[in-house]
């Protein structure tokens, strides 16, 4: 019995260790210990290093944005200048073709003043021989026009004193050359006034008589002209495109610019 206790005890020796190895977790050495810290500083150590790059990295592209964003910024605003610069052009632009259109209407209107003043100088020369200073030698006859805006006007009868006063009378245009050539030179006119002529109805209604007595046969009286509207018994022609539309009927006694006629004077 002895023998067998005695026996048995290696074999609950072996069985006590094998059980308590299964049983108890392994515990690791130094050595271990050392190998476990020495990867764990060393993985610590790697994702720093990839923190730190990341860093790196997002701050370089933190800066290029930074300088991308101040470069748009500049941008734009050098855009808005010359937006701003570009409108000022254009409004200068327009400024200026404006100005080229004025200047070209009035280069228009000096070549028409040059070609008429051109087309006046054989009268004006025949006018100092044959018609007094101020007058207009046109179709055999002297003709006074006050174009003035800052010349007064009259009445018909006070009209008629001073073309009497001149050795004249007001005009009589009782034929289609002196109509046409009367109207070429008052459609160079810009005045609205009305101009006097040699023409009235006062001692019958509706029946019109130059001042030289003989009846009117032809006239060139505007559309619903003449219409005695307000005892309008004399004649007045106004400036028109069409001047076979410009004889309107007038009271008298209205203040209007007028026409003279005079014989001219001896070719000798």
């Amino acid at each position: 019995m002895e023998e067998m206790q005695n026996s048995g005890r290696p074999y609950n020796k072996l069985i006590s260790q094998e059980e308590t190895t299964e049983d108890e977790p392994h515990l690791p050495s130094n050595q271990e210990n050392q190998g476990m810290k020495n990867q764990r500083e060393n993985n610590k150590l790697s994702e720093n290093n990839i923190v730190r790059d990341i860093s790196g990295e997002i701050s370089k592209l933190q800066a290029s944005y930074d300088a991308a964003v101040q470069i748009r910024d500049e941008v734009k605003k050098q855009l808005a200048m010359e937006i701003s610069e570009q409108q000022v052009i254009k409004w200068e632009h327009e400024h200026q073709t404006l100005k080229v259109k004025d200047y070209e209407k009035q280069v228009e209107m000096l070549q028409v003043d040059i070609a008429s003043l051109k087309s006046h100088l054989p009268m004006i020369k025949e006018g100092c021989r044959h018609c007094l200073p101020g007058w207009t030698f046109m179709s055999s006859s002297c003709y006074y026009f006050p174009f003035s805006d800052t010349f007064y006007r009259t009445s018909w009868n006070e009209a008629r004193q001073f073309c009497r006063r001149q050795g004249g009378d007001l005009a009589i245009v009782n034929n289609r050359e002196k109509f046409l050539t009367i109207n070429q030179d008052l459609s160079r006119q810009a005045s609205q006034s009305g101009f006097w002529i040699g023409l009235r109805d006062v001692e019958e209604e509706g029946v019109w008589k130059w001042v030289d007595g003989t009846r009117l046969t032809e006239g060139f009286w505007n559309v619903g002209e003449p219409n005695n509207l307000n005892n309008e018994d004399c004649a007045a022609v106004y400036p028109k495109s069409n001047p076979f539309m410009s004889w309107n009927d007038a009271p008298c006694n209205y203040n209007l610019k007028w026409i003279c006629e005079m014989a001219p004077r001896s070719f000798g």
